[in-house]
């Protein structure tokens, strides 16, 4: 008798689930807590927060792909190394377009461009997911993760500049007499508003949950 072909291992196709989960169920920030350092350091304004957010998401998105295309070529025992070199390479790209593009970012951002490439969330996800999955898939997850990260950043700097500077991205919205709290523009300032957007974000999950049940 015939020995039974070997069973082949069906890979899941790319789905929305795979996109939204970094949005909500998994953020990287309000859920997973990585990538706290350029958080709390840089999101002061809208403007820097979405600076750094885009320049993440540029070198999630790319290493994430690369790291699929080739994940079969890597051998075992030097893939983290392997992986940190392919995010090194994007976040080299990166810092030279901030650069181009405006230079008062790229000083107001100054050391957490380089420090991309030891962003937790971004190796996390290049040994986790794509190390492990189609370049659909884990283009699908980087994109939902980088827009996630992007999305917190924004939540933190929307608040820390109103009340620390009374802007937003530079447009004064409040009038002459408003005292901007000096202490949001500050990092000791950013713990202050991540826990209130952690406490927000998690009675909304738990609302969802008890709405479900």
């Amino acid at each position: 008798m015939a020995d039974p072909k070997p069973a082949i291992k069906k890979t899941a196709p790319p789905t929305m689930e795979t996109f939204l989960k970094g949005l909500w169920r998994e953020n990287p920030v309000f859920v997973m807590l990585l990538g706290m350092c350029p958080v709390l350091a840089v999101t002061n304004s809208v403007i820097n927060a979405l600076a750094m957010g885009a320049a993440t998401t540029f070198v999630l998105f790319m290493s994430s792909t690369i790291v699929s295309i080739v994940r079969k070529l890597i051998p075992k025992q030097v893939r983290i190394a392997s992986f940190i070199l392919v995010i090194a390479t994007f976040v080299t790209v990166v810092e030279y377009l901030i650069q181009a593009i405006s230079l008062d970012i790229h000083k107001a951002l100054g050391a957490f461009i380089s420090l991309i490439v030891v962003n937790c969330m971004i190796l996390g996800r290049s040994e986790a997911f794509a190390s492990k999955n189609t370049v659909g898939r884990s283009m699908l997850d980087a994109l939902g993760m980088g827009i996630g990260f992007t999305f917190a950043c924004f939540c933190l700097g929307l608040v820390r500049e109103i009340l620390g500077s009374g802007t937003i991205a530079g447009i004064r919205v409040f009038g002459p007499s408003f005292e901007p709290w000096a202490i949001m523009i500050l990092p000791g300032g950013a713990f202050f508003v991540l826990g209130g957007w952690l406490l927000a974000f998690n009675w909304v999950r738990e609302r969802r949950k008890a709405q479900q049940t």
